[in-house]
């Protein structure tokens, strides 16, 4: 059992549902919190010095014999330890047990690092408890702003505030980090690929060349609440027709434009089997390969969607919760991976439409991504899963990426 494997055994039954099989590690949750446990205890095991920032971050340090001051220039790797309902066992955490297993792998080949190391965990990142994708990346970049993060709510009407006071956190702590770029010379995000673009062409790993613009869009349809078996329909002003027709509008113009749409979430008022709902919150997510596709994307699909409200009498209001541009990875940094990793052979350079915490960083930071193939191309999904001799692989990839950057190499 190599330490990859012991290190991912750690980690399977926390927050895993026993109906489903998946995960649902929700921000702040008392699973996120026992998995933040987990890292203090891998950093400890390793005697790293351990950090939580103010964003909920969490970094652990292996600084070099004789380093004095605040780490800088470091050399960091990780993912994110949160899923979304139901989610998988490798979105995230591959990325996290792979770094550890990194430090493992560099310490018995005797190597001791020149620059600072960190392996990183980055808070919500799945934003499926309050909405918003990579809560902890963006407040640290500065792309979101403390107020609006902390308003957020969940679905039983908790907002962010109170989450971390629960968790004994200080929500006036979070805010953009002024040292990031200082802090941080590199970003190497390991993730298990969520497609199967790797497995058709035969590879176990990939660099990632970009990740697509993409979103998310909170459609509320507003109409009459009333009694489903004694109103006439002729009477009704039902907005679960508008809703039903937007998504089949949603599919019909991402086909079109050869993007993707998905209307994945929806709460519904009264939500009662005997009862017109008296409103919808829906939430619309797109991605495409350019930022001019997507918003044409988005306005086709809000055009249908308020002709459809206006058919059905029903009011619509189209509320952007979260916008992300394309993000190219640098060239310099996907270069020398590509080098470092020569000695697999072709190791294939793929874009992505999934976003991830390197994305959010790239715009202060230089960043990179390795993909560990996924055999079947689910994620999001119980179903999500990696071969053992690839995730190792992918370990072994990392640590060959890290020993160069760490090493003096250049």
């Amino acid at each position: 059992m190599t330490v990859l494997d012991t290190l991912w055994s750690q980690l399977l039954d926390i927050g895993r549902h026993p109906d489903t099989g998946g995960y649902r590690r929700f921000a702040w949750s008392d699973a996120d919190l026992t998995l933040r446990e987990w890292f203090r205890s891998c950093a400890a095991d390793r005697g790293m010095e351990m950090e939580e920032d103010g964003n909920g971050n969490l970094w652990a340090w292996w600084l070099p014999a004789g380093w004095t001051g605040d780490p800088h220039d470091a050399f960091v790797t990780g993912s994110h330890l949160d899923s979304v309902p139901d989610g998988g066992a490798y979105d995230g955490p591959l990325g996290v047990v792979s770094a550890f297993a990194t430090i493992d792998i560099l310490r018995e080949r005797g190597v001791k690092p020149v620059i600072p190391v960190a392996v990183a965990a980055f808070s919500d990142e799945e934003g499926a408890r309050f909405g918003v994708a990579c809560i902890g990346s963006q407040l640290t970049t500065g792309a979101l702003r403390p107020d609006r993060a902390l308003a957020l709510r969940d679905r039983d009407g908790i907002t962010l505030a109170e989450a971390l006071r629960r968790a004994g956190r200080d929500p006036q702590l979070l805010g953009a980090d002024a040292e990031l770029e200082r802090r941080v010379g590199v970003y190497v995000e390991l993730h298990v690929e969520q497609g199967r673009a790797l497995d058709l062409v035969d590879r176990p790993i990939a660099v990632a060349s970009s990740i697509w613009p993409h979103g998310r869009w909170r459609f509320v349809y507003t109409g009459e609440a009333n009694h489903a078996g004694a109103t006439r329909l002729a009477d009704r002003r039902d907005p679960m027709l508008a809703y039903a027709s937007s998504v089949h509008a949603a599919r019909a113009a991402a086909t079109a434009h050869s993007a993707v749409a998905t209307f994945g979430k929806i709460q519904v008022l009264p939500n009662g089997a005997n009862a017109i709902p008296s409103r919808i919150d829906a939430w619309l997510d797109a991605r495409a390969a350019d930022e001019a596709t997507l918003a044409r994307l988005v306005e086709e699909i809000t055009a249908e969607a308020t002709r459809y409200a206006g058919e059905d009498r029903v009011g619509l209001e189209v509320q952007v919760e979260s916008s992300t541009p394309i993000v190219l990875f640098p060239d310099e940094p996907r270069r020398r991976l590509l080098r470092d990793l020569a000695h697999l052979g072709d190791v294939p350079v793929l874009p992505t439409a999934a976003g991830h915490d390197a994305g959010i960083l790239s715009a202060k930071v230089p960043t990179a991504m390795l993909f560990v193939r996924n055999p079947s191309g689910v994620s999001h999904s119980p179903d999500e899963f990696a071969e053992a001799d690839d995730c190792n692989i992918g370990a072994v990839a990392l640590a060959d990426v890290m020993q160069d950057w760490v090493s003096g190499g250049s």
